[in-house]
């Protein structure tokens, strides 16, 4: 059985000038002195049992507060030194971005920044990678093989993908790849690709996961996702019908990085700090490379042998750093219709 999913669907009022009544309700039910408050825009079933192994094994008593990282970051703005999260585990990289340009974000050990090579850390040190993942094209293998799949995530609005394809608009890891579309070819190029996916007839889903489900169902043929949700079915099922396809040097094949970042305003930086050093520890990368097949960020660990090494991945040069105009994206993603 595949783990559920546990996000809830999310509309285009997600952007960031609406949610201040989210960040009132948080503000309200902050938790109590003695509790390291995360908010987590990773999901419970992906990284809760991890959380609970560092309370275990620290004695630091933890409030997670789950959700979208976008909901979550901007949240956060709107509480600003009020805000009271400790520590921000985003899904994307983008989302913490957006804290640090804000300058909510304090900076983070030299020796645990040293751990992570440069192009998965912020170049200030204030946020860190802890685990990464691969934009990737997932196809139907009933159907479809590798020389049957374009060159670029860019060729998906030809007419012979039309009504073929799934994406999810709402989610994190999407709207960063948006950002760095942005960045690589401007906002006008990104508006237009995506004005020409949605009259292409993109069927659009909440997440990750129900677009490779669609792909096993054979209701869709393709879907933009990252790896290991396919390499998390396929572990479970080694027969499971989807494959995934990362176009050379391509904005489709971007990595990007979940990541961490301790707030300025926590009344308990060393234990946050504890906990950004446990997620960069060995455990916790042999378990993000074991249980959510993805990428682990430090040396003398191993990835899932059926995943493509990171070294192998001909991927595009997209400074994380830049993708932190989250509210910039959204508008282009509104503007154009997806959402």
């Amino acid at each position: 059985m595949h783990r559920p999913h546990r996000s809830r669907p999310r509309r285009a009022a997600l952007a960031l000038g609406t949610l201040l009544i989210t960040a009132l309700a948080l503000g309200a039910c902050g938790g109590d002195d003695d509790t390291l408050t995360v908010y987590s825009g990773r999901d419970e079933g992906l990284v809760g049992p991890l959380l609970d192994r560092f309370s275990d094994e620290t004695g630091v008593e933890l409030e997670v507060r789950y959700g979208d990282s976008a909901e979550l970051a901007a949240t956060i703005l709107e509480e600003g030194d009020a805000a009271p999260a400790d520590v921000f585990f985003s899904q994307d990289a983008g989302s913490l971005g957006a804290l640090e340009r804000e300058g909510l974000l304090s900076e983070l050990d030299t020796e645990v920044l040293a751990r992570v090579d440069r192009p998965f850390r912020s170049r200030d040190g204030r946020w860190v990678g802890v685990s990464g993942r691969a934009r990737v094209i997932a196809y139907d293998s009933r159907e479809l093989s590798e020389a049957d799949l374009p060159d670029s995530v860019l060729d998906l609005t030809d007419p012979e993908w039309e009504g073929r394809v799934g994406w999810a608009p709402t989610n994190g890891s999407f709207q960063a790849f948006v950002t760095a579309l942005r960045l690589t070819e401007g906002d006008d190029e990104a508006r237009q690709w995506l004005e020409d996916m949605v009259a292409s007839g993109t069927v659009a889903f909440d997440s990750n996961i129900p677009i490779r489900d669609a792909i096993a169902a054979g209701e869709i043929d393709l879907g933009l996702i990252n790896h290991y949700y396919v390499a998390e079915a396929k572990a479970e099922d080694p027969d499971y019908p989807v494959d995934v396809h990362s176009p050379e040097g391509d904005i489709g094949a971007m990595i990007n990085v979940a990541g961490a970042g301790i707030l300025a305003s926590s009344d308990h930086p060393q234990e946050a700090a504890e906990l950004v050093d446990f997620l960069l520890g060995a455990e916790a990368q042999q378990y993000f490379a074991s249980e959510t097949k993805e990428y682990p960020l430090i040396e003398g660990v191993e990835v899932d042998p059926g995943i493509v090494p990171l070294a192998r991945i001909e991927h595009p040069n997209v400074d994380l750093s830049n993708l932190d105009d989250l509210q910039g994206t959204l508008t282009v993603i509104e503007e154009s219709g997806a959402l």
